[in-house]
């Protein structure tokens, strides 16, 4: 009797938990929805009324949903070095990235935005607003859709490439090849190779400098001591030029000397405000590796915000960008809207879908990059994350279109390949000079030595080249579903 009343309370311990993930599971997309219904509502409030009005409030939904996976897929790649390394837990990382990614995208988003509505595709004279109003809506779902698909894949890719594709495919089908401004494409083409080869170099560099610096001395401390300040200020220095030349565009130009001056400040302050810090929490610390690593966490947390603000400042643009276009071509009544003017209820739309979308799904992607490639410490995602601001630094600089995706996997990359390198030298060393190849006397020992190369592979492989294939296909897949969107929507509503 008591052997099957325990049988029962386990079949209903398996029930109750079934029940709780199927409940989660199911609100995770109600959410969304709601979210969704509630941006029509809003849209229906703002667009009044005309014959372009339901255009309007059709495309501000697709950029609503744009937003979520862009939240979904994109904004992870800031915040998982940080979860990854253990500085900070998956709550406080998406707190921190919401409230980033939404002041970055009201107070200076949309500064890209004429490059994503008009720089890719010119459209013909004669081209009439309802007319551009599809094109635009058919990239912005066609784009949403694919994200959407790489998310559920666990895949992080560029949302920047993905638009761009999308506006590439809708603009062919629309106006042919001659209409695509192929300097524009040439550049993005370049960037699936710069951004993360830029950002794994950085990240190399950064963590091979902590290493003899601060990890190889006999006085860990004392070296951390020397040397934490100073990366604090670099960081500092870093991603006030940043913010100063870029970041901030919408909202204040300063000239050269006052982006220059402003970076020597900011780096000078970080260095008088990490010293002392440094000093204090060092005293009496162990002159263990873990102990020192404790010195990166604050840094890497400010580093992940900066970061997240950043991304919000530009990357708002590819979920706004063409709902800017549809929106100036449904008030003017035609395609040739000139420069596209960004209402703030669109940055908002933006903003927020990107933060809800990062709360509801982008938990997987964080996972994905900052524990499944290679593992992480503080000391390593702080190389990410500074390496992913001089990344972005040089690129603007040189006028390089980069991906902030790319770079952030570029960097994580980057930073196991090293130690893959410096540790199967260090284990080279150990076991002496390696003579001829010798086999295995038994079967045990040649299972035992396959496990022990294995160990020495730090970088999981299976998930760097899924995930460089789908940067590939992104422009290519994602322009072929928005031509045929493009053609079905104008078939049934042009």
């Amino acid at each position: 009797m008591a052997r099957t009343l325990d049988k029962d309370l386990k079949k209903l311990g398996r029930l109750e938990t079934a029940t709780a993930d199927l409940a989660r599971s199911l609100a995770l997309p109600g959410a969304a929805l709601i979210f969704l219904l509630a941006v029509a509502l809003f849209a229906l409030r703002i667009a009044g009324v005309g014959d372009l009005a339901i255009y309007v409030v059709f495309g501000t939904v697709v950029a609503g949903y744009m937003a979520l996976n862009i939240g979904a897929n994109d904004v992870a790649n800031n915040m998982a070095p940080a979860v990854g390394s253990r500085a900070l837990s998956l709550t406080a990382a998406l707190i921190i990235a919401a409230v980033c990614e939404t002041a970055g995208a009201l107070l200076a988003g949309g500064a890209v935005v004429d490059t994503i509505s008009r720089g890719i595709i010119e459209p013909v004279p004669d081209l009439d607003a309802q007319s551009l109003i599809l094109l635009m809506t058919s990239a912005l779902l066609a784009g949403a859709l694919w994200l959407n698909l790489a998310t559920l894949l666990g895949a992080p890719v560029s949302t920047t490439h993905s638009i761009v594709g999308a506006v590439l495919g809708a603009g062919i089908v629309a106006f042919g090849v001659s209409a695509v401004s192929w300097t524009v494409m040439g550049g993005i083409a370049a960037s699936w190779v710069i951004s993360p080869i830029m950002g794994g170099v950085i990240a190399a560099a950064l963590l091979a400098f902590i290493k003899w610096r601060i990890l190889f001395r006999e006085d860990r401390v004392a070296a951390a001591r020397r040397w934490v300040p100073a990366l604090v200020a670099l960081m500092a220095g870093v991603f006030t030029l940043y913010m100063f030349s870029k970041g901030l565009s919408r909202i204040w130009s300063p000239s050269l000397p006052v982006v220059l001056i402003g970076g020597v400040v900011m780096a000078t302050l970080g260095w008088l405000i990490a010293r002392p810090w440094v000093l204090r929490k060092s005293r009496d610390m162990e002159n263990a590796r873990k102990q020192v690593a404790t010195l990166f966490v604050p840094p890497l947390i400010m580093a992940a915000a900066l970061l997240s603000f950043a991304h919000g400042a530009n990357d708002v643009a590819n979920a706004v960008g063409p709902l800017a276009a549809i929106v100036a071509a449904a008030q003017t009544g035609s395609a040739q809207t000139g420069a596209v003017i960004l209402p703030i209820w669109v940055l908002l739309v933006g903003g927020l879908g990107i933060s809800l979308g990062l709360a509801l799904f982008g938990p997987r992607l964080i996972r994905t990059v900052g524990e499944k490639i290679t593992r992480m410490d503080p000391m390593r995602a702080f190389c990410v994350a500074l390496a992913a601001g001089c990344t972005v630094l040089v690129a603007s600089v040189l006028g390089l279109p980069v991906s902030s995706t790319h770079i952030a996997i570029g960097g994580v990359f980057g930073v196991g390949l090293l130690r893959e390198v410096m540790t199967n030298r260090g284990m080279r060393r150990r076991s002496g000079t390696p003579g001829p190849a010798v086999l295995a006397a038994t079967p045990e020992e040649a299972v035992k030595a396959d496990s022990k190369r294995q160990r020495r592979m730090l970088v999981r492989r299976q998930h760097v080249w899924g995930i460089a294939a789908a940067w590939v296909v992104t422009v290519p897949a994602v322009a072929a579903l928005s031509g045929v969107i493009y053609l079905v929507l104008t078939r049934f509503l042009g």
